[in-house]
């Protein structure tokens, strides 16, 4: 007699366990698409301009810094705020303040917030759930009541490397809750302002503005201009707030120095509602 036939072989541990995380993590997606979903129709309602919205900056300490740089921060957001308020005045003139931000206690973390692995789908989910887990724990420090704020800006500080550079970056939910900017910080004035201007920046992604840089960071014209119609076109007197720099000419771009650079240009204000 011959012998029996093989039994089938059994799938490898490795691929069952793939299934059970991905099974896992799609069941937690779920959860979090249905969460969101029955908070959509409040954050479409930021987009009516018909109040002030709150906005929690929150400093996350990845190291010392400088508590004179926090002080800093904290006295130039009336300036941010005033800044904002004047460009909304000048597309919706009437219309209330847009934003009234508060600094809350700063909170040291042991790293920045965590970012995708990759692009898949399974990478993005367990970023999806690490970062939630992240800003839960820091909110929990901080003694942040989520629903007292139509969003949330985190500022992962570190002190400057170098002295002759600020380095600022930063990520955010779009037409979310949720931006993040992390950068290197002093009490210098214009890199406070630098900072203000990416919390400014991240804060507009979560309400529906989209960048208008290219993949090299150059400025998108006529979308990434402050004032596309002007004549002649250059210089722009003001960065747009979803552009990086303000156009010194067709060629020549630089970083703004100041909130008193920034703008907030046609394309970005039809998007967040300023326009309608």
């Amino acid at each position: 007699m011959g012998e029996p036939p093989a039994a089938p072989a059994a799938k490898p541990r490795s691929r069952r366990f793939f299934y059970v995380r991905v099974a896992v993590l799609l069941t937690i997606l779920v959860g979090v698409l249905m969460g969101a979903g029955q908070d959509s129709r409040s954050r479409r309602a930021r987009n009516d301009w018909d109040h002030t919205l709150s906005v929690a900056v929150v400093p996350v300490a990845l190291e010392n810094v400088d508590e004179a740089a926090i002080a800093a921060l904290r006295a130039r957001l009336p300036a941010l705020e005033d800044r904002m308020a004047a460009e909304l005045a000048r597309h919706r003139p009437g219309a209330p303040r847009p934003f009234r931000f508060e600094l809350v206690a700063p909170v040291r973390a042991a790293s920045p917030p965590p970012v995708p692995a990759a692009d898949g789908l399974v990478d993005l989910v367990e970023h999806s759930i690490a970062l939630s887990r992240y800003l839960k724990d820091i909110d929990t420090r901080a003694g942040i009541e989520r629903d007292l704020y139509d969003a949330r800006i985190y500022v992962a500080m570190r002190r400057p490397r170098k002295t002759d550079r600020t380095l600022v970056e930063g990520r955010s939910e779009q037409g979310g809750r949720v931006g993040l900017v992390e950068l290197e910080l002093d009490a210098e004035a214009e890199a406070i302002d630098l900072a203000l201007i990416v919390v400014a920046h991240e804060l507009l992604h979560t309400l529906g503005a989209v960048d208008k840089y290219d993949s090299g960071g150059r400025t998108l014209v006529p979308l990434g201009l402050a004032e596309p119609d002007r004549v002649p076109l250059f210089p722009q007197p003001h960065a747009e707030i979803m552009a990086r720099n303000r156009m010194l000419s067709a060629s020549e771009e630089r970083v703004p120095g100041s909130l008193a650079e920034i703008a907030v240009g046609p394309a970005t204000a039809r998007e967040i509602g300023w326009i309608r």
